[in-house]
């Protein structure tokens, strides 16, 4: 970035307590944005996701994942149970502009660093938590992990074909998700704070994003007699959508189709067989399945290119389905500019994504790896008197 071009947030001071995905990407999106992120490790192993692997890939010790979701920010090894240790913190505390935790409820209480205790000590400060499934209710005490929030909040019934049973999503999107919402509600609290001076708390929860991500389909089930919606049983991408919304598979790969008048899809592919439901709009999503029977059929038969160039001109929404090789070997990936290289003084070197905001026309770009457990502890005890 030029020297000129401040990040919004720059000068801010975050202290993450966080562990895993949900806190660590909210603090990576304010990271992105300017601010100074602190993350608090236990000196004897640290962030618990530093051994969270997605494969068998190791760098310097740590799992990719680890060092995806927290370039460039420094770590203060803290021992919570060494009480020189803990006062340290509370002065860390006393001088930061927002603190993010998503230790199971109860846990942060007994720390004595819950919201209430916290604002004695900086009135000022924002204070993002993160939890599995809310503070209260029967579901609290449980683990709120991805995969079995995705479970409760419903959202693995939108996905695959009604055959399947429940599919989940291939990602974290819970954590992802609900680090997201907090840093969305944090920013919010910074400019709340700047009108009147004081800090707020700022709460959501795995479950609470999930809900929210779905909010659109909700809202139909709501207001539609809660019939649980009948996801089609062949190639299936939307539970409430018509024919022929979804994937097909060509000669060469898979091409994706979106919302399309049946009339004008069958005149393109000339298909006298969908004749049956040219002037009938109901009897595309009523006869979905045979109607993408008919056409998996017909696009099987040529190679995507070859679709592409009848159904492009007509304005019909398609797409090639790409995988992460063609998408990376792309010129509308590459135009984009999303990926950077990071790297650390002992010789750990990351290629990973970049901030997906650009300010004043730039992308944020770092060049610090994730931090090794404590790596910057002396400099951050000697800067804040620790």
């Amino acid at each position: 970035m030029p020297e000129n071009n401040v990040l919004p947030l720059d000068g801010l001071i975050v202290v993450d307590m966080s562990q895993f995905l949900s806190g660590p990407y909210c603090s990576l999106r304010l990271q992105d944005l300017g601010a100074r992120v602190i993350k608090i490790e236990r000196p004897d192993g640290g962030d618990l996701s530093r051994r969270l692997y997605l494969s068998d890939t190791e760098i310097g010790g740590d799992s990719t994942i680890f060092h995806a979701i927290n370039r460039a920010k420094e770590s203060l090894a803290i021992d919570m149970k060494n009480e020189a240790d803990m006062a340290a913190l509370k002065v860390l505390l006393s001088k930061a502009d927002v603190m993010i935790q998503n230790f199971r409820p109860g846990v942060i209480e007994r720390l004595g660093l819950d919201y209430q205790s916290v604002k004695a000590i900086n009135p000022r400060l924002v204070y993002g938590s993160i939890s599995g499934y809310g503070e209260e209710g029967p579901w609290v005490k449980r683990p709120g992990q991805d995969l079995l929030a995705q479970s409760r909040s419903g959202v693995m019934w939108l996905n695959g074909d009604e055959s399947q049973g429940p599919v989940p999503f291939g990602l974290a999107i819970g954590d992802m998700l609900a680090g997201a919402a907090l840093a969305q509600g944090v920013l919010a609290g910074l400019v709340r704070r700047g009108i009147t001076g004081e800090g707020s708390l700022v709460e959501t929860s795995l479950m609470e994003a999930l809900i929210d991500l779905q909010f659109e389909v909700l809202t139909t089930h709501l207001n539609d007699g809660r019939r649980l919606p009948k996801r089609s049983d062949f190639r299936s991408a939307h539970a409430y959508l018509s024919a022929p919304y979804g994937v097909y598979p060509a000669k060469d790969g898979y091409l994706a189709i979106a919302m399309t008048p049946i009339p004008k899809l069958a005149d393109l592919l000339e298909m006298p067989e969908l004749a049956p439901y040219r002037d009938t709009p109901a009897s595309w999503f009523t006869g979905r399945d045979a109607i993408k029977a008919l056409i998996a059929t017909r696009i099987a038969t040529g190679t995507i290119d070859e679709w592409l160039a009848i159904l492009e001109p007509a304005d019909i929404w398609c797409a090639k389905v790409l995988d992460w090789n063609e998408l990376l070997g792309s010129e509308g990936f590459q135009v984009l500019d999303m990926l950077q290289t990071v790297t650390r003084e002992d010789d750990v070197t990351i290629h990973t994504t970049r901030s997906p905001l650009r300010v004043n026309g730039l992308r944020p770009r770092v060049d610090r790896a994730a931090p090794r457990i404590g790596e910057h502890s002396e400099a951050i005890r000697a800067e804040f008197g620790l």
